[in-house]
């Protein structure tokens, strides 16, 4: 069977999510090839072309859309600029990948994913985080009843982005609340989805957002930046099962971040762990008690479908690889602009709640 050939917009050749993750990943995959690249300047698009094997270098993404040799295009760039890029796929009538966020804003995605529908392409969202394989392996575990009935999860995760009052130029557009890239809607879309990936949907929450830094500065040129996008989230809600989820999210944490998500039941407990900044991107351990003690519980291998990909790449290689079954197959396993729809009006009851101070009930999944 032919290989899917794909398009990526925002294929920097030194820096950036594509060069990080989207290519490493890829690469790895034999169902897949790289064969357009498109950037802002035909430098960097002809130089990223020549990095990456592409055929083709574009400055115009609708030209790389409308492309006969693409038959997916993976939109990796700023959130702000997801929708006009959706779009451009879209209307050429290619099937897309969009980086989550899906949108700015809820309303935004449902014009995105109406348009997908209309146009009949396959749409999909790169959450990455419940193709870890720990996440996997976790999942069925909870499925077979290893803990029993869950009756709690405490999420606790935190960022080193900010730390000191320092942002890096390339961050500075996720201090700004209308970009939509921020606490909430990156770390905490990723979280929150990862959760209900794993234990069902949030059926009601209450909700803390607080900007607790108003100020960043600039490392490479010292510039003075305002801030208006909270930097942290404490949540408190029920799953649709009657757990108890307990949340802290925060970014700017002077010694090391990390993340943990902390799994109770009634005969048992899970935890997933990483040091890493980001629960969907960095490496996850799995711990829990196996006959009755404490201890880290190894992967099988057989959950492993990309062996060999490391880093931010990992998690993204297996969406990938379960990305290019569903588009063979006509399979639902990657999550796609419904869900995307959903877990934004997610996000849109944790800001009511923190602004109205009311507990908010969610629409189910």
């Amino acid at each position: 069977m032919s290989r899917i050939r794909v398009g990526i917009v925002g294929a920097s050749p030194e820096h950036g999510w594509a060069v990080r993750a989207h290519v490493p990943a890829l690469r790895a995959l034999p169902d897949y090839e790289i064969t357009a690249v498109s950037t802002t300047r035909e430098d960097s698009a002809r130089e990223a072309a020549r990095r990456f094997g592409a055929a083709h270098a574009f400055t115009d993404p609708r030209a790389l859309a409308a492309h006969p040799e693409v038959d997916l295009v993976a939109v990796t760039v700023k959130v702000p600029h997801h929708a006009e890029l959706v779009e451009a796929a879209v209307d050429a009538g290619t099937h897309v990948l969009c980086e989550w966020p899906l949108a700015r804003t809820t309303d935004e995605a449902r014009d995105l994913l109406d348009r997908a529908r209309a146009a009949g392409v396959r749409h999909a969202l790169g959450l990455q985080g419940r193709f870890s394989p720990v996440v996997a392996y976790a999942r069925d575990l909870l499925a077979d009843g290893a803990v029993g009935r869950v009756v709690s999860v405490n999420v606790h995760s935190t960022t080193g982005k900010g730390a000191g009052g320092m942002l890096p130029s390339s961050w500075a557009y996720t201090a700004g609340r209308a970009n939509a890239a921020g606490l909430l809607e990156v770390m905490g879309g990723h979280t929150l989805d990862l959760v209900e990936h794993l234990l069902g949907g949030v059926g009601a929450l209450s909700a803390t957002l607080a900007v607790q830094r108003e100020q960043y500065v600039i490392e490479e040129s010292g510039e003075t930046i305002e801030a208006d996008t909270p930097n942290q989230l404490a949540l408190s809600a029920t799953m649709t099962s009657g757990a108890v989820l307990s949340m802290h999210l925060h970014d700017g944490k002077v010694t090391e971040p990390g993340a943990r998500i902390e799994i109770s039941g009634t005969e048992g407990d899970l935890a997933l762990v990483s040091r890493g900044a980001h629960a969907q991107i960095s490496e996850l351990r799995l711990h829990g008690t196996a006959g009755g003690t404490w201890k880290e519980l190894p992967v099988p291998e057989e959950y492993v479908r990309v062996p060999g990909v490391t880093g931010d790449a990992r998690n993204v290689a297996e969406l990938y690889a379960a990305l290019a079954a569903d588009l063979r197959t006509g399979g639902e396993r990657v999550p796609d602009f419904a869900h995307g729809l959903r877990l934004h009006g997610l996000l849109d009851a944790v800001r009511h709640s923190a602004e109205t101070g009311t507990r908010q009930t969610v629409t189910p999944a």
